[in-house]
């Protein structure tokens, strides 16, 4: 099984929500479709801008906890080694697919 660890934002790119999935593909549906209330469906995150897969789940969640703790400037030097422009890799990295 993978499990990802994640970050999402809003259009004006000014939150920033850090999540841990096994299944990156179906989550990022729900993020999008607000099916669960709450901290994303309020702030209107629906724009995946990094992920990482792993191989088992112990793995993921320590590097969702790790980047939790990060200060933003950390996290957005994070998106930015991958995703300079912040584009919404959902739709855009064809390994997002194959997750």
């Amino acid at each position: 099984m993978n499990y990802s660890t994640y970050i999402l934002t809003n259009k004006s790119n000014k939150v920033l929500y850090i999540g841990v999935t096994n299944n990156l593909e179906r989550r990022i549906y729900e993020h999008k479709s607000k099916i669960i209330p709450g901290f994303t469906a309020k702030y209107n995150l629906n724009k995946l801008v990094w992920f990482e897969s792993f191989a088992n789940v112990k793995d993921a969640i320590s590097a969702e906890k790790k980047i939790k703790d990060w200060l933003r400037i950390k996290k957005i030097n994070l998106i930015e080694s991958k995703n300079k422009e912040w584009k919404d890799l959902s739709e855009t990295d064809s390994s997002f697919h194959s997750e």
